[in-house]
C-alpha cells in the first residue's frame, strides 16, 4: 500500500494516447482513446499499489517563461504557436488537445484530486507535493526528469511504465545508482551536463551521460565539478577543463531550470482517494457523452472496493 500516489498526467494521457488506438471513438465520432485509456491506467494503478491518496498532477504551464528566460532553447523545438500573453501552444496531435478538458471533467466529477498551478509544470507541483508528504511516496511518470526527486531515506520513488501502467520500473536509489551511477540528487547534475534534446537542454559539449557520471562520482556534485575547474591540481583533462570553463554561463543558470521547484502554491485539496464519485450524475452524463462505458464503471467498482 503507498501512502500517496503522484500522476504526471500529461506524460500518462500522451502514452495512453500512443497506446490505444484512435479508433476508440464517443458516440459522435470523437476520438476518446486518450480518456479511456488514462482512466484504465488509474484503475490498474489503484489496483495494483492501492493508494491511501492521490493526486492528479497537471502542466498549467507546459513552458514557464522564467525557465525560458533562463535558457531561451527550453522546449522551444516544440512550440506549435507563440502567445504575447499566456503560456505558448505546444506541439500535440490534432485529436488530442480536445480530450484534455474531457479528463479533467471526469477526474473532477469522480472527486480524484487535480492540481496544476499557472506558471508551473507537473513536474513542479509533484516537487512540492513530494516535499510536503510526511510518508511514502510513488510518482508516476514516463519523464526521468522526476529522478532527481527518488529518495530511499522518505521512501520516494518512480514508477516508470515500460508497457502500458501493467508493467512498471520501480526506480529507486539502487536502480538509479546501477543505469547511470548516481543517486537521486544527483541526477538532476548529471542531467544537465549531459543535456536533453528533448527539453531542448544544450548540456556541456563532449560531456555525455559516462563522463558526468564519472566527474560526480570524483568531485561529488556540479559545485565540486566547477571547484575543479580553478584547481590547477585536479584530475580533470585540458579539454574537461576547457569545455567545463566556456560553459561557465549554462551551468549558472541550468540549475534553476533542471531542478523541479519544491514550493509551488499548490491549492489546499482533498489528496484522499474517493471511494465513491463526488458528483455520480456528472459522471453518468459524461460516460454516456462520450462513450467511457467499461472504463468508468472498473475504475468506479475498483474504488469502492478499496
Amino acid at each position: 500500500m503507498t501512502g500517496l500516489m503522484l500522476l504526471d498526467t500529461a506524460s500518462l494521457y500522451f502514452r495512453a494516447y500512443f497506446g490505444v488506438p484512435e479508433s476508440v471513438k464517443a458516440p459522435d465520432g470523437t476520438p476518446v482513446n486518450a480518456v479511456r485509456g488514462l482512466l484504465d491506467f488509474i484503475d490498474r494503478l489503484v489496483k495494483d499499489h492501492r493508494p491511501e491518496r492521490l493526486v492528479a498532477c497537471m502542466d498549467a504551464d507546459w513552458r514557464p517563461q522564467w525557465r525560458v528566460d533562463l535558457i531561451p532553447s527550453y522546449k522551444a523545438h516544440r512550440v506549435a504557436e507563440e502567445q504575447e500573453t499566456g503560456p505558448d501552444v505546444e506541439e500535440v496531435p490534432d485529436t488530442l488537445s480536445p480530450q484534455v478538458p474531457v479528463i479533467e471533467e471526469v477526474l473532477d466529477a469522480l472527486g480524484i484530486a487535480r492540481v496544476g498551478v499557472a506558471g508551473y509544470e507537473a513536474d513542479d507541483v509533484i516537487g512540492t507535493f513530494t516535499a510536503r508528504a510526511d510518508g511514502p511516496v510513488d510518482i508516476v511518470t514516463g519523464d526521468r526528469d522526476l529522478y532527481q526527486l527518488v529518495d530511499d531515506a522518505r521512501g520516494v520513488r518512480v514508477l516508470y511504465p515500460v508497457k502500458g501502467v501493467g508493467t512498471l520500473q520501480v526506480t529507486d536509489e539502487a536502480a538509479l545508482r546501477a543505469k547511470y551511477g548516481v543517486d537521486g540528487k544527483g541526477y538532476a547534475d548529471l542531467a544537465l551536463l549531459r543535456g536533453d534534446p528533448s527539453d531542448g537542454l544544450p548540456g556541456v559539449p563532449g560531456i555525455g551521460e559516462k563522463t558526468a557520471a564519472k566527474l560526480l562520482a570524483e568531485f561529488t556534485d556540479l559545485a565540486g565539478i566547477l571547484a575543479a575547474v580553478d584547481d590547477p591540481r585536479s584530475k580533470l583533462t585540458p579539454t574537461q577543463r576547457r569545455r567545463l570553463d566556456e560553459a561557465r554561463p549554462y551551468l549558472a543558470v541550468a540549475p534553476k531550470v533542471v531542478r523541479v521547484a519544491d514550493d509551488v502554491p499548490v491549492p489546499d485539496v482533498d489528496t484522499a482517494l474517493p471511494r465513491a464519485p463526488r458528483d455520480p450524475a456528472a459522471v453518468e452524463s459524461l460516460a454516456a457523452r462520450w462513450g467511457l462505458g467499461g472504463s468508468v464503471t472498473r475504475l468506479l467498482a475498483t474504488l469502492a472496493e478499496r
